[in-house]
């Protein structure tokens, strides 16, 4: 427990890396629906309230529900194109939301009741495993980051021309970030993350390009009330389909735990994946009810807990209870909104090629002279590339497919265990034919006797 002037600055900061991607979800919902301006803006208020309540239950913890680590909670991207494809067929408006939050009732509770089954699959996670998730996590968040830099339209698309202020926005922040790093110990090196997005926020505002209009036309106070579009409906290929979204969750937390393990030397075992998941779908339920979506660990920000090396719980916290104010204080929430998307993408680069070094490091621990780890790691890496770099693949598959083929941290993890079942349980080295390392020494030592 660090003091409460500290855990203020730290929590900021976490909450200043977050803003953007914690309502990117509700964006894209509303535009893809038709929802007009006034229900995007409670949306946003709704999943920033919920934010911070999830946060809470995963860092602070409520008996055997959060796993008590620096993990801060948001919307999964895993969970937007089957929400879009259920609010469409449900006709759009105000009936989609009733859809879309019916199904996120029930995927959270079928989440927290699998928890306890889920957890006990933690000895096929061995690092070669979880290693390679954290790698592909890192890798896939950077196109998000660079997006970000130079103000894109979205991951799915490339940006041309590219804008060189945008540019020079976005790698000003990084050389701030990096300088501050190289010259400052202590506290000062700890918010050089919140220093650089400040500072050049301000260099964008005298140039013209930070505007704070938004800010004396914003509401002073609101609520998010629960059920506020009414009674949820519930169908069944709905539920089925967010029940799906809800495991390959699962997955990325189960990696970002880790990740977060290692960062703060914690041996991660089955009872802390099923405090995980358990505070996820508990969040989830708390969102459907509350107007929000499905909740996982969001490993931008464990990317920042390596960096600044600031491994308090409380931290989140504390940035918890600024995004539940956030939620009820628009006026606040649009300050937050008037940094600039690029900077926003320069402090990301930094934070998601970090946690793409967590990744490494683990995999530090993984015999390669093994093949079949190399397989894993190798096939694992270049199938979540696959889908990074080619957002499109999935689009002509089924619906189904589509979940799992659409996002490279889905596909590049789901390959990485279901790869390691194959080559390390179900067909073993020994067993196919392979020669290991030790294998072959072994047989040249028989041959020379």
């Amino acid at each position: 427990m660090l003091p409460f002037w500290e855990l203020a600055i730290y929590g900021f900061q976490h909450v200043l890396t977050f803003y953007a991607a914690a309502v990117i979800v509700p964006i894209l919902l509303a535009s893809a629906l038709g929802l007009s301006r006034d229900i995007l803006e409670h949306l946003i208020e709704a999943d920033l309230f919920t934010c911070g309540i999830a946060s809470l239950i995963q860092a602070v913890g409520i008996g055997k529900i959060g796993v008590r680590l620096p993990l801060l909670q948001g919307v999964t991207f895993t969970a937007v194109m089957p929400m879009i494809a259920i609010g469409l067929s449900a006709g759009g408006g105000i009936d989609g939301l009733r859809e879309i939050f019916g199904a996120v009732i029930v995927a959270g509770i079928f989440s927290f009741g699998v928890a306890p089954y889920f957890s006990r699959l933690i000895r096929f996670f061995p690092p070669v495993v979880t290693g390679s998730v954290i790698l592909v996590i890192g890798l896939a968040l950077l196109p998000v980051a660079a997006n970000d830099i130079v103000a894109g339209a979205g991951t799915n698309a490339m940006q041309n021309p590219v804008n060189l202020r945008n540019v020079a926005y976005g790698l000003g922040t990084l050389f701030f970030i990096l300088a501050i790093q190289k010259f400052f110990r202590g506290f000062i090196g700890t918010i050089a993350v919140l220093i650089g997005l400040v500072c050049m926020t301000l260099v964008a505002w005298v140039l013209g390009d930070a505007h704070f209009t938004d800010v004396g036309t914003a509401p002073l106070l609101t609520f998010s009330k629960p059920l506020y579009f009414g009674m949820p409906t519930f169908h069944v290929v709905p539920i089925l389909s967010l029940i799906i979204v809800m495991v390959i969750s699962m997955l990325e937390t189960t990696g970002d735990v880790f990740a977060t393990g290692a960062i703060v030397k914690k041996p991660i075992t089955a009872g802390d994946i099923s405090a995980a998941i358990r505070a996820d779908g508990l969040a989830t339920f708390i969102g459907g009810l509350f107007n929000s979506f499905p909740y996982t660990c969001f490993a931008e920000n464990v990317g920042l807990v390596r960096l600044t090396q600031i491994k308090s719980r409380w931290v989140v916290a504390s940035a918890a209870v600024f995004m539940m104010i956030l939620g009820c204080i628009p006026k606040l929430a649009a300050i937050m909104a008037s940094v600039p998307l690029p900077v926003l993408g320069g402090a990301a680069l930094a934070m998601f090629a970090t946690v793409a070094v967590v990744g490494v490091q683990t995999l530090g621990q993984v015999d390669f002279e093994d093949q079949n780890n190399m397989i894993i790691v190798g096939t694992s890496i270049g199938l979540g590339m696959l889908a990074t770099a080619q957002p499109h693949i999935a689009d002509n598959f089924p619906n189904w497919a589509q979940i799992i083929f659409g996002s490279g941290i889905t596909l590049g993890a789901t390959a990485a265990m279901v790869l390691h079942l194959v080559f390390n349980h179900f067909m073993p080295a020994s067993k196919q034919g392979v020669v290991t390392a030790d294998q072959s020494a072994a047989k040249e030592c028989d041959d020379a006797r």
